[in-house]
C-alpha cells in the first residue's frame, strides 16, 4: 500500500493584481522525500512557497498535511504543524549569541514562586546537542552569530528547526553566494536530513547542486508546473533544456 503524502498542495493558484504568479499547481511531498524545486526567476519558486509557509494564503486551490486540509493563516501556523523555512538570508539576529537565536521566541524559563528567569544553563546545553544534530561544530553556543559565516549561520537555522521537531523543512537558495565547501556542507544537511526522517523542498536554480541529494524534481515555468520527475529518470542535461525552453 503506498504510503500517505506528508503534504499535497492541489491546484494552489496566487494573484497579484491581474498578474497570475502561480497558475494551478499541484505538488506532493512524501515523508523523509526531497524534493528539488527549479527554474528561473519570476518561475514562481518563491510565491508557491511562500504559500506553504503561512506568507500568503492561497487564492485558489488546498492544502493537505499528513491527508487533513490546514488553512495557514501565519508562518506560526505552519511553524506548529512542523514547517519550517530556511531563506537565503536565515532569520538569525547577528548581535545575538547563538544560543539565544536558537531559542528566540521559545526560551526555556525557570520559575520560582513570582519569580522567572531564563534557564541560560539548559539552552546553553541544549544548543550544543542541536548544533552536534547537524554536525556542526562551533566555538561556544554563547558566540557572536555576526562572527559566523555564510555557510554556519543556514547551519544554525538548520539545527533551530530541527530542534523543535520540523517534519518538513524549506531551504530557499542555501547554497547562493557561498564557497565550494559550505556548499557541500548545505547539501550534507539535506541527506542528514533524509536519514533522520525530515522531509525537505530544496529551491534553486542550481541544478548541479539539487541533482545530486534530490528523490524527485520539479520544474516550474511562468507559474506553472511543466515537469515533475523521479531523479533516475531525467538529467542535468534535461531539465537545463526544459528550464531554457520555459
Amino acid at each position: 500500500m503506498e504510503q500517505a503524502a506528508l503534504l499535497e498542495m492541489i491546484g494552489i493558484e496566487k494573484w497579484y493584481g491581474r498578474v497570475r504568479a502561480v497558475q494551478g499547481i499541484d505538488m506532493k511531498v512524501g515523508r523523509d522525500e526531497v524534493i528539488g524545486l527549479v527554474g528561473d526567476n519570476g518561475a514562481g519558486k518563491s510565491t508557491l512557497i511562500k504559500v506553504l509557509s503561512g506568507v500568503y494564503p492561497p487564492d485558489r486551490g488546498k492544502i493537505l498535511w499528513e491527508s487533513k486540509e490546514v488553512r495557514l493563516g501565519s508562518p506560526r501556523d505552519a511553524m506548529q504543524l512542523g514547517i519550517e523555512t530556511i531563506y537565503q538570508e536565515p532569520a538569525l539576529i547577528d548581535k545575538v549569541s547563538i544560543m539565544r537565536n536558537i531559542f528566540m521566541g521559545r526560551e526555556p524559563i525557570r520559575k520560582v514562586g513570582p519569580l522567572r528567569w531564563l534557564a541560560v544553563s539548559q539552552m546553553a546545553r541544549e544548543s550544543v546537542k542541536a548544533l552536534e544534530g547537524v554536525g556542526l561544530e562551533l566555538r561556544s553556543p554563547q558566540a557572536i552569530v555576526e562572527q559566523l559565516s555564510g555557510g554556519q549561520r543556514q547551519g544554525v537555522a538548520i539545527a533551530r528547526a530541527m530542534y523543535f521537531k520540523t517534519k518538513l523543512m524549506i531551504l530557499d537558495e542555501p547554497t547562493n553566494n557561498l564557497s565550494v565547501k559550505e556548499s557541500r556542507k548545505i547539501l550534507k544537511f539535506v541527506t542528514d536530513l533524509k536519514a533522520q526522517g525530515i522531509a525537505s523542498i530544496f529551491i534553486t536554480h542550481n541544478l548541479q547542486h539539487v541533482y545530486p541529494v534530490a528523490d524527485r524534481i520539479i520544474v516550474l515555468s511562468h507559474g506553472s508546473k511543466v515537469g515533475d520527475f523521479n531523479r533516475a529518470d531525467t538529467s542535468v542535461d534535461e531539465l537545463t533544456s526544459l528550464i531554457v525552453k520555459g
